[in-house]
């Protein structure tokens, strides 16, 4: 929701967890790790990362309170292909917050362009810090209930994260790998008719050639690519910093 703070006299944005989504016995520790999560993302000073104000609950429900961002989000300039300069030029804060985060042990889980917000003056912020985390509250594998997938968006999501398998800071590393694919080709790398279907490719397809859509992209760029989305974690950017670079 869009909302006015009658004491800072600004306007703001509250994000409500949708509690219908979780079940009795998960809404008391989704509750708690909210409230952990909600103090840990406040910590987080970064120029490129949307801050938190306030947290609390209404009539049970969980929200958080961070600052309005007026120029909507990067998945509504996707659709056709960019520039790799200029989608390069818009990543690279994006990945310098996330290292900054990384140091701070604090891993995104679901960096995807709906994530990435635009300031009216073009500059991209990353929202929803330990949202993901908050959900996973099933076990402490952080996979959901019965499905064995780790919570996140499919078409962003790490093969490792598909598997359920334990993850660190580097599954942030290939979703970012994904949304500078996306950027530059205009395409999603990988497509099927279910989420489980996408988590497959994702594990197993090798990755479509950038060059397949961008015939003048230069060899540099898709190497770029290929490495930040390499299967094997030990195989991708090491940090956020070297991707970054």
């Amino acid at each position: 929701y869009k909302a006015f703070d009658t004491r800072l006299e600004c306007e703001v944005a509250i994000k409500f967890i949708r509690k219908e989504k979780l079940t009795a016995e998960n809404s008391e520790k989704a509750l708690k790790r909210f409230k952990i999560e909600a103090q840990k993302t406040a910590q987080l000073s970064h120029p490129n990362i949307v801050p938190i104000t306030d947290y609390g609950e209404h009539e049970g429900s969980p929200y958080l309170v961070m600052k309005y961002v007026q120029g909507g989000t990067l998945k509504e300039k996707l659709g056709k292909p960019m520039r790799w300069a200029m989608a390069a030029k818009l990543l690279a804060p994006i990945a310098h917050a996330l290292d900054h985060a990384h140091q701070q042990k604090m891993i995104h889980r679901d960096v995807k362009p709906a994530n990435i917000l635009l300031t009216q003056s073009g500059q991209p912020m990353l929202s929803d810090f330990g949202i993901a985390k908050v959900l996973e509250v099933s076990d402490e594998t952080g996979t959901l209930t019965g499905t064995g997938v780790g919570i996140g968006t499919p078409e962003y999501m790490a093969p490792e994260q598909g598997l359920g398998r334990a993850i660190d800071h580097r599954v942030d590393i290939y979703s970012l790998g994904i949304v500078f694919y996306e950027l530059v080709t205009g395409q999603k790398p990988f497509k099927a008719d279910t989420p489980m279907a996408v988590v497959v490719k994702q594990i197993n397809d090798p990755l479509p050639r950038p060059k397949g859509f961008i015939h003048d992209l230069p060899d540099k760029v898709e190497k770029v690519i290929f490495k930040a989305m390499a299967k094997k974690p030990e195989d991708r950017y090491q940090s956020m910093a070297e991707f970054a670079a």
